[in-house]
């Protein structure tokens, strides 16, 4: 029997974190502010709007300006998700391996669908994917474990033929809950005073080059 490599997609399978970080700053020029740093964006990149807008404009959900800013912040991130978007390198190379091994992979995304499948389809993987669950697929989101349990039943497997890869605490979190081992993708966008060692992920990956080598250990005893 086959396995399933189940991704994050921020920070994991594509570098999303430039338009992200440019919708961010738009919030900001709005307001006649000067645009922030890249740097100071991209570890905040995988927690979306909330971690977006409270780096770039000190906003949380409750205050006064945060749902409108919100909208905006999605309509202009809609407008410009696939401008500098890319797979991470070595991404597509790795995804060929699994494919190439026997076994099928899928994304699970904390993204909503509309914004997730524009990205999707720009980067190609739509062709080749057995299944993505979005943000707004299942009743709860990542660190919950349904949307992972919902993407195994989708492309027919128990949850123990699956290993999931990601790149916040949230997904290693949402991985064990559902009873599947997790790799940390430190290469991701993880701030730098977090150490996602301490994650108690199966194992670390340090740049993708090294995702097929952790992952492999980590497959049904069958495929080893």
């Amino acid at each position: 029997m086959s396995a399933l490599v189940l991704f994050d997609f921020d920070g994991t399978l594509a570098d999303t974190a430039p338009d992200l970080a440019a919708a961010a700053n738009r919030q900001r020029e709005r307001r006649g502010l000067a645009p922030l740093p890249y740097e100071t964006l991209r570890p905040v990149a995988s927690q979306g709007a909330r971690g977006l807008l409270r780096v770039a404009l000190e906003l949380k959900p409750g205050d006064a300006d945060y749902e409108p800013t919100r909208l905006q912040f999605l309509e202009d991130y809609a407008a410009g998700s696939t401008s500098q978007s890319r797979l991470f390198p070595g991404i597509a190379e790795l995804l060929d391996e699994i494919r190439a091994s026997g076994l099928a992979w899928g994304i699970v995304t904390n993204k909503v669908t509309h914004l997730t499948l524009p990205i999707v389809a720009h980067l190609g993987l739509n062709e080749h994917s057995a299944v993505l669950v979005c943000g707004d697929t299942t009743a709860h989101s990542k660190p919950h474990p349904l949307p992972l349990i919902h993407a195994a039943e989708v492309a027919g497997y128990q949850p123990d033929r699956c290993v999931y890869v990601g790149d916040d605490l949230r997904d290693i979190q949402a991985a064990h809950a559902a009873g599947m081992p997790a790799v940390a993708a430190a290469y991701g966008y993880v701030g730098q005073d977090e150490d996602c060692t301490t994650w108690l992920a199966e194992a670390t990956a340090d740049s993708p080059a090294d995702l097929w080598s952790v992952i492999k250990p980590l497959l049904p005893q069958d495929l080893r």
